[in-house]
């Protein structure tokens, strides 16, 4: 089937980048700025400017003729952001591309970054959803991973929320921390589940090069867990949240009934999307672009018109990017569109790179739906996908 296909979809959804941060916690590798603990977007000229130049990116963007119906504000740490300037990008996104009213426009927080009148803002420019940055519900291992909020500062955060009504709200966890052990993740799992969000998102700790705990610790050495017991954490968090009513709907990711992300279940489809901001990533037309990951090439870059010049992805990096975003979903990947868009041979010699994996259990092709299963598939998506990238890559 010919590329213009495969790319006739048109992106409805947007990723804003706020780069700002209190502190850089020490196993973070994102494009970050930090401020400090005295400056937000009301008093920080850095803020100011930052958000004059991310209106003025979107401004120059190209429009592919369809409205938002998703935007996500990540980071970096979104709610260090005044509400007029959450606001002004909402502005600016609205004016160009136009907002659908149905859209979910989603938020990154912190404990400790916002009060009642941020937070109430924030609600009455159009936030509907909202991700808190949680972590760990236990004070050595917030400091351990250095956060720079408190396990008071959590619970604080979670009673605005609820004063202010959100329907929508999820928090963060991390498994596999320096210390951490399956009692201490068991605590965390309990103590997410009374607060009773609407989405949980687990994330198992990686060790970035560049980063605080890069330098400190390599995978597997103490006071790290041991590959065997985040395995365990994998497991434990998947049996105590699915019994508690939680949809594992994606390998980090758990919902209530009708409250999965559709933003992020964008880039799970592999469907296009535009990226905003520092280091921010888009994919429109088969092409994937990152800006510059640091403030003043960023700026630069804005300057100079926003020149975008990047390659068109090939149908085959396409198909391996769909199946491993694809496979990331319990509901996995659809064959039948598969075929269509690839072709019946590229589908056949899916199924035999698979076959054995689906004799161990790992994977499962339940009429045209190609899937992992739940905990194991998942827990071996990388072995499956190796083999995925090894023959269909050749």
């Amino acid at each position: 089937m010919a590329q213009k296909d495969i790319f006739s979809d048109l992106p409805t959804s947007t990723y804003i980048h706020i780069p700002f941060c209190r502190r850089r916690c020490f196993y973070c590798d994102f494009p970050i700025s930090v401020v400090g603990v005295r400056l937000r977007g009301e008093t920080s000229g850095t803020i100011s400017q930052y958000v004059d130049f991310l209106c003025q990116e979107i401004a120059l963007a190209p429009v592919f003729g369809q409205s938002l119906q998703t935007i996500f504000f990540g980071g970096g740490t979104p709610s260090l952001l005044s509400v007029q300037q959450l606001r002004h990008i909402l502005k600016a996104l609205e004016q160009k591309f136009g907002i659908s009213p149905g859209v979910e426009i989603s938020m990154e927080i912190d404990p400790g970054t916002f009060d009642l009148e941020h937070i109430q803002g924030y609600r009455s420019a159009g936030v509907n959803r909202v991700s808190l940055g949680v972590q760990a519900f236990d004070a050595d291992l917030l400091q351990a991973c250095g956060r720079s909020h408190s396990v008071n500062d959590i619970y604080k955060a979670v009673e605005l929320i609820s004063q202010v009504g959100f329907s929508d709200f999820s928090i963060d966890l991390i498994s596999g921390l320096p210390h951490q052990t399956l009692d201490r993740w068991q605590v965390s799992l309990e103590k997410a589940i009374a607060i009773a969000p609407t989405h949980i998102s687990i994330y198992d700790l990686t060790i970035e090069p560049g980063t605080a705990f890069g330098r400190y610790y390599k995978g597997g050495t103490h006071p790290l867990p041991t590959d065997e017991t985040t395995v365990k954490m994998y497991q434990m968090a998947q049996q105590i949240l699915t019994s508690a009513g939680y949809e594992h709907y994606e390998i980090s990711n758990y919902a209530q009934v009708g409250h999965q992300c559709r933003h992020n279940r964008v880039y799970w489809q592999n469907r296009p999307y535009y990226g905003f901001g520092m280091g921010a990533a888009s994919y429109i037309e088969g092409k994937r672009f990152t800006r510059p990951r640091k403030t003043k090439e960023y700026y630069q870059w804005v300057e100079a018109g926003c020149v975008i010049d990047c390659e068109v992805t090939s149908a085959d990096e396409i198909l391996l990017e769909t199946l491993m975003l694809g496979l990331r979903l319990a509901e996995g990947v659809n064959l039948a569109v598969l075929k269509e868009q690839f072709g019946e041979k590229k589908v056949k010699e899916i199924e035999k790179c698979l076959q054995p994996y689906l004799h161990q259990g790992w994977v499962k092709l339940e009429g045209e739906k190609l899937r992992l299963s739940d905990p194991d598939g998942f827990l071996f998506s990388n072995v499956i996908l190796a083999k995925l990238f090894a023959e269909l890559g050749e």
